[in-house]
C-alpha cells in the first residue's frame, strides 16, 4: 500500500470512514450492534453527541406514532365557534402556535389553526366574531401504529408540523408533531419553556415561575417560603409525580399545598419542567 505523501491512504478518514472499519465485524444482531457503537464511542471514532444520535435514530426506526403521541385528553384544542374573546387567553397560556379545531366533539377535527393566522383579524378589527373556518390548514391524520421514521419522511416530504392520531376505529386518540419525532433523535429541542441552565427557578409572568424538576425541595421551600414536605422526596419532580401517583405527561396538572404545578416538559423517562403558579385556598 502506498502512505506516499499525497497518496489516499495518507489523507485523514472521515468518522464514517472509521466507523465502517469499526463495523468490520459485521454484528449479526441490533444488540451487537449497539455494542460496537458504544466500542466506536470509546475509542474516539464517534462523541458522545454523535453516538446519542446515531442511537436514536435507531429507535426510531423501532418505534410507533403511539408510543410518543400526546393523549386526546391532554390536546389543547379550539373549538370551531370560539370567539376571539375565548381562544386568546388559551393560545397565549399554551405557548403553542398549532392547534386542532374541532366542531361538536373532539373526534370532529375541522383542522388546525396556526396562532400566527390570527394576527390579521387581531390588528384590522376590533369585532369578537371570527371565520374561524377560512383560516384552517388542512389536517393530516395517521394511525398509532405508524412507523415513526415513516411519519418523518412524510413530514419532510410534505412540510406539515402536525398530525392527528387515529385509532383502528378511526376516533381521534392523541397528536403528534415533528418536533415530537426528532426530540426522539436529538434530545429536548429548547423552545420558549427553557430557562438559564444555572437557575433552577426563574419567574415567568406575575406569579408563575418555571421550576426543574430536580430543583431540591429544601430551595423550593427557601424561594416560595412554602412548606413542602421533604421527609420522602428530595426534589420538587419526585413530590409532584408522588402526588400524581405517575409518570405525567405534558401540561398534566396538580395542586400541593396551595401550589399549581403544571408539566412544561417531560419525556418517557421523566419530568424536567415545571409551572409553578399560586392558588388561591378556600
Amino acid at each position: 500500500m502506498n502512505d506516499e505523501p499525497g497518496s489516499r491512504s495518507s489523507y485523514p478518514k472521515s468518522w464514517i470512514e472509521r466507523l465502517g472499519h469499526a463495523f468490520l465485524g459485521e454484528p449479526q444482531s441490533r444488540e451487537e450492534l449497539f455494542e460496537l457503537l458504544k466500542d466506536a464511542e470509546q475509542r474516539n471514532i464517534l462523541d458522545a453527541d454523535a453516538l446519542q444520535m446515531i442511537e436514536g435514530v435507531l429507535d426510531v426506526s423501532q418505534m410507533q406514532v403511539r408510543d410518543i403521541m400526546i393523549p386526546r385528553s391532554q390536546m389543547i384544542i379550539i373549538e370551531i365557534d370560539d370567539t376571539l374573546e375565548n381562544m386568546i387567553p388559551k393560545i397565549i397560556e399554551s405557548t403553542h402556535s398549532r392547534f386542532p379545531v374541532i366542531g361538536e366533539n373532539r373526534d370532529e377535527i375541522m383542522g388546525i389553526l396556526l396562532a400566527k393566522d390570527l394576527l390579521a383579524p387581531l390588528f384590522y378589527t376590533n369585532d369578537q366574531t371570527l371565520d374561524l373556518a377560512s383560516l384552517l390548514r388542512p389536517t393530516i391524520f395517521v394511525p398509532e401504529s405508524k412507523r415513526l421514521d415513516t411519519l418523518l419522511d412524510e413530514f419532510r416530504e410534505n412540510h406539515h408540523h402536525m398530525a392527528i392520531v387515529v385509532d383502528e376505529y378511526g376516533g381521534v386518540s392523541g397528536l403528534v408533531t415533528i418536533e415530537d419525532v426528532l426530540e426522539e433523535i436529538v434530545g429536548e429541542i429548547e423552545d420558549e419553556h427553557d430557562v438559564d441552565e444555572d437557575a433552577n427557578i426563574t419567574k415567568m409572568k406575575d406569579d408563575h415561575y418555571a421550576v426543574k424538576a430536580l430543583t431540591p425541595i429544601e430551595e423550593f421551600n427557601e424561594f416560595f417560603k412554602a412548606s413542602l414536605n421533604d421527609e420522602e422526596f428530595d426534589t420538587i419532580g419526585g413530590l409532584v409525580m408522588r402526588k400524581l401517583g405517575h409518570l405525567p405527561k405534558q401540561d398534566e396538572r396538580v395542586t400541593i399545598n396551595g401550589y399549581g404545578f403544571r408539566v412544561l416538559h417531560s419525556d418517557s423517562r421523566r419530568i424536567s419542567l415545571l409551572e409553578v403558579s399560586l392558588v388561591e385556598v378556600p
